[in-house]
């Protein structure tokens, strides 16, 4: 009995040691650095939040379709202000109600859509997947984001103002200003990606507008230390 004892005593404190080992070696995988409420999306009692691989990739997407940023550091501190402006515009506009809410087929191929304007912005599905790796995004991390964009895009072509849809007038006359990154190309050509980049920054401007506008609504709680990329 007393022996039993003795192993039992001894398995314990074998147990003990293997734990208070493996919690010296924990490894922060991700960690919160925004905390963010607004009366539309329930207030302080519903906080959001934001982790720090995600934004760190949504500022990586911000830099790759900034013309003026170069490789030597995935994003810049404006990259990371754009970012996080952009996810808390997403985040409180998805919540809204819709009149009509978009059936799920709406809601996929928007959410097709979505992936497409954001490969055109970064220059390629491949600097978008690469981007995602870098910070360790999953695909489902991926899906979400492209979820949240969907129905951002979908409530402010349906509540605000229609911008998803443009006539191929309107895209002619923007085609003719002579503005766009397609502007020496024949319109017939490049009339699918002139689109995409036309609903994109009408979309952009839409979720800038509509987060300077919730700002003094907000609440907004930072974390302590520097958000910095995977890489």
């Amino acid at each position: 009995m007393k022996r039993r004892a003795l192993l039992v005593l001894g398995f314990w404190l074998y147990s003990w040691a293997q734990v208070a080992a493996a919690a010296d070696q924990r490894v922060t995988v991700d960690r919160v650095v925004v905390r963010f409420s607004a009366p539309e999306a329930g207030g302080r009692g519903q906080p959001h939040y934001i982790f720090e691989r995600e934004l760190a990739f949504e500022a990586r997407l911000v830099a790759l379709a900034d013309p003026a940023h170069t490789d030597a550091t995935p994003f810049r501190r404006h990259h990371l202000q754009a970012a996080l402006e952009r996810h808390i515009a997403e985040t409180l506009l998805s919540a809204l109600a819709m009149t009509p809410e978009p059936t799920p087929d709406e809601l996929s191929r928007q959410q097709q859509a979505a992936r497409e304007m954001l490969a055109q912005q970064v220059k390629g599905e491949d600097r978008l997947l690469a981007a995602a790796d870098g910070e360790g995004i999953g695909s489902l991390e991926l899906r979400s984001l492209l979820r949240r964009r969907a129905r951002a895009s979908l409530y402010l072509d349906r509540m605000v103002a229609p911008m998803l849809k443009p006539t191929e007038l309107e895209l002619r006359r923007v085609h003719a200003d002579g503005k766009t990154p397609f502007s020496d190309q024949p319109f017939a050509e490049i009339q699918a990606p002139l689109l995409r980049w036309y609903v994109a920054r009408s979309l952009g401007v839409a979720i800038s507008s509509y987060f300077q506008n919730a700002r003094a609504r907000l609440q907004i709680v930072y974390s302590s230390g520097p958000i910095t990329s995977a890489r």
